[in-house]
């Protein structure tokens, strides 16, 4: 749905050269509810600025398309990450009923991409809302406003699109769009930036090609900001990409580097007499006027340039080996290190596919000798690391590289959760953080589809014991000695740490529940018949639900009933927690071990996180043990753990939250 409009403009006659990047100066895409795409948003601007060049023509107040006056949409662009549904609606609601809002998201991440669509019922309020809310800070990030716009094929045309650069870094998106709002209505507006600021550069699509024309005829060469301007008629990627190849082919402009410092400009000019007319040859120099090592050649023909550049390059000049080649903008070279670099990790990274480990929790008086040995019988190894601090102790981890994948995958199998002095290894392939981040995020998709599944299950157990003692009944106890913050014996059947939403922390997904507190908002049940000492089970939830809570049941009244209660409540008593031993450890089963290490990380959890407790150490739970012991060990890791966990948790709830306001 989106039309990427790169903009790096060429220069005309008389015009600063030409800024090479890309940006999107086209209108948005349909309206609100419907767009999920991936892709960036095309940019689009608005609203007011600063100076007003000579000649302009009467400003035009910005108002609804013309072809669309029942347009209700508005695109809302330069969101923060952070920004959803709930955040805009009560902005936007301050003007007039919005009918749907909706935040754009990563198709799989889930992740915002910094814009959104608003629909109101009135096209009255839409338009109110573009005049009053256009530019106003949301999250300290200023936000551009502009009509939904449904026709691609505008956005695509390029026509009314022009390119403006050499703009000052104190103008904006708002001081461009009042500069250039005089010659007639703007559909969008963008000055390009990066996390340092302005680009110097920017995009401003008009409605009709008549306004494109007069900003360029009364605006290009102008002074903004006390900095001359260059306008021009924006000129499509493709196009410019085939200049710019063009160029590349018939340079006659030649950078030359490693000079001697003490190569002199009339040295530089002599080294290059033989090879044809040259225009000019600068040697750069700094404010001293002392040679900085590098200058610049221009030649008449392309011919003469491109002898020069075989000729010289790689040759000796006063003693040091010079590099001649094509001059290239700061831009230009910039991008070809980023594909080189690029292109080199990703053939390491490739060559290192499936053979390098990463190995965890290692004893502190592990050195490289000592983890070799340890690997060295799954296979050949080509290099072993234990990671170490500047002072040199180490870090509790390390990497082997074997000379075949099915070499690591033999040593994963048999040395992940292996003890080694009373410590269980965590080793498995060696993942980039941003992979395993991702890893992370799909694990938490899937967590909260099985959630969901849970908690329609739940709601159907908690109706049911509305009514008790109905054929089939049956009403799960909590584990002996079952505490909140405590882990059950048996592990739940729902993701760890997805608890049911309205339930408390500890709780069993079906039931039973503390005193006062039922899912869904349902009503308790119904009181038992025969709440005696030999009761039939329906009397059972109450007593169990109480010794989960820590507290005996409210008392219904005196009697044989509420004895019974006390001694259920007495007899479910949380005994006191062992300590964590290895050998413990070592001894217990997988279940087993993963509840003796989630009651010894939830305290840790809870003193920082104390309402999100269960859900976090049910999500950290699913870890190895071996990187649990880590955590458990180091503070610094857990922090970061949990942190991670609560990152990945609140994406989730603001995409539910969003979902849930966009389709009330």
């Amino acid at each position: 749905m989106s039309s990427e409009v790169a903009s790096s403009q060429p220069a005309a006659t008389n015009a600063p050269a030409a800024q090479s990047a890309s940006a999107e100066a086209a209108a948005p895409a349909p309206a609100a509810a419907e767009e999920t795409s991936s892709k960036e948003q095309t940019e689009k601007p608005a609203t007011e600025g600063e100076t007003k060049p000579e000649g302009a023509a009467e400003e035009k107040k910005e108002s609804k398309p013309s072809s669309q006056q029942a347009n209700t949409s508005l695109y809302v662009g330069e969101l923060d990450q952070n920004v959803n549904e709930a955040v805009l609606f009560e902005m936007f609601n301050m003007i007039g009923p919005v009918s749907s809002i909706r935040v754009c998201r990563d198709a799989v991440t889930r992740r915002s991409l910094g814009y959104a669509y608003v629909n109101f019922l009135n096209a009255a309020d839409s338009e109110r809302a573009l005049e009053q809310l256009n530019y106003t800070p949301i999250r300290g990030r200023p936000c551009r406003i502009m009509w939904s716009q449904r026709d691609p094929g505008l956005r695509r045309a390029g026509q009314g699109n022009i390119f403006i650069k050499n703009l000052d870094e104190a103008i904006d998106n708002k001081a461009l769009h009042d500069t250039f709002a005089a010659f007639g209505r703007i559909l969008s507006c963008k000055v390009a930036a990066n996390e340092n600021g302005s680009l110097g550069y920017g995009f401003v699509h008009y409605e009709t090609n008549e306004a494109a024309d007069a900003a360029i005829k009364h605006v290009n060469g102008m002074l903004l900001n006390d900095k001359k301007v260059y306008v021009a008629h924006h000129i499509s990627k493709k196009d410019r990409q085939a200049k710019i190849e063009e160029a590349r082919a018939q340079f006659t402009n030649v950078y030359v580097k490693n000079i001697e410092l003490s190569v002199t400009q009339e040295e530089f000019e002599r080294l290059f007499d033989n090879y044809g007319e040259i225009t000019s040859a600068v040697l750069a120099t700094d404010e001293e006027g002392k040679s900085r090592g590098f200058g610049f050649v221009n030649f008449a023909e392309h011919e003469q340039a491109a002898k020069a550049v075989d000729d010289l390059n790689d040759t000796e000049f006063h003693g040091q080996k010079l590099f001649l080649g094509r001059a290239q903008k700061k831009a230009e070279r910039e991008e070809e290190l980023r594909r080189a670099y690029e292109a080199a990790k990703n053939e390491k990274l490739a060559k290192y596919q499936g053979v390098n480990l990463y190995i965890k929790n290692l004893p502190e008086e592990f050195d490289d000798e000592r983890l070799q040995e340890e690997f060295a019988p799954f296979g050949t190894t080509t290099s072993a690391k234990v990671m170490r601090t500047a002072t040199g102790a180490s870090r509790g981890f390390g990497f082997v590289c074997y000379s075949a994948p099915e070499e690591a995958n033999k040593a994963v199998a048999e040395m992940n959760g292996k003890m080694l002095d009373n410590r269980p290894l965590y080793v498995a392939l060696a993942q980039r953080k941003d992979v395993r981040h991702q890893q992370l995020a799909a694990q938490m998709m899937q967590h909260n589809q099985l959630r969901m599944q849970q908690q329609q299950a739940a709601a159907a157990a908690a109706a049911a014991q509305m009514y008790p003692g109905g054929p089939g009944m049956y009403y799960p106890q909590p584990p002996a000695g079952g505490v909140p913050g405590q882990f059950p014996a048996v592990r739940p059947q729902y993701a760890p740490g997805m608890i049911p939403q309205g339930m408390p922390q500890g709780m069993p997904p079906n039931g039973p529940y503390p005193p006062g507190q039922f899912p869904n908002g349902l009503p308790p049940p119904r009181p038992q018949r025969g709440s005696g000492p030999n009761a039939p089970a329906g009397g059972a939830p109450a007593a169990s639900a109480a010794a989960i809570a820590g507290r005996a049941p409210a008392q219904r009244g005196a009697g044989a009933g509420g004895a019974a209660q006390r001694n259920a409540a007495a007899a479910a008593a949380p005994a006191q927690p062992e300590v964590l031993t290895a050998a413990a450890l070592a001894n217990a089963s997988p279940e087993e071990q993963k509840q003796m290490l989630g009651e010894a990380i939830y305290p840790k959890i809870a003193a920082s996180q104390p309402q999100l407790a269960g859900k976090l150490t049910g999500m950290i739970l699913e870890l190895p043990v071996g990187e649990l012991l880590h955590l458990l060990e180091d503070d610094e890791a857990l922090t970061g753990k949990v942190d991670e966990a609560l990152n990945v948790l609140r994406e989730y709830e603001n995409r539910e939250g969003g979902e849930a306001e966009a389709s009330a």
